[in-house]
């Protein structure tokens, strides 16, 4: 979407994925408390740990708690990325709004005189 956006030469197909772009941009904001809530749940982990010291954890045990560090650590990446991804969106699509309304009004000046 976003190289769709700034392609040049797409001036026609632009203003119609400029609206949808902006259409979607807000049911995806709920990206933002579902990604809080993973970030919670995450910290929920790290607190909650079993603490494995000599022999007190199983091999299994150890197992299962690595298996949770490294989904831990790929919810942490994935979090990361689609916050990245959302403002990144957001900010082209808010950028080609303001260049499309700047070339309307230099074009409106150029008309006047």
């Amino acid at each position: 979407m976003v190289v769709l956006l700034t392609l040049p030469g797409l001036d026609g197909l632009r203003k119609g994925l400029i609206s949808v772009t902006r259409n979607l941009l807000k049911p995806f904001l709920s990206i933002v408390p579902f990604c809080l809530f993973l970030l919670l749940d995450i910290y929920w982990k790290y607190e909650n740990r079993p603490v494995c010291k000599g022999e007190s954890c199983t091999p299994t045990e150890f197992l299962r708690h690595q298996k949770s560090i490294m989904k831990s650590q790929r919810n942490a990446l994935l979090i990361g990325a689609a916050l990245v991804f959302y403002w990144l969106l957001y900010a082209v699509t808010n950028l080609v709004v303001k260049i499309e309304q700047l070339n309307q009004r230099v074009d409106r000046l150029k008309n006047q005189d």
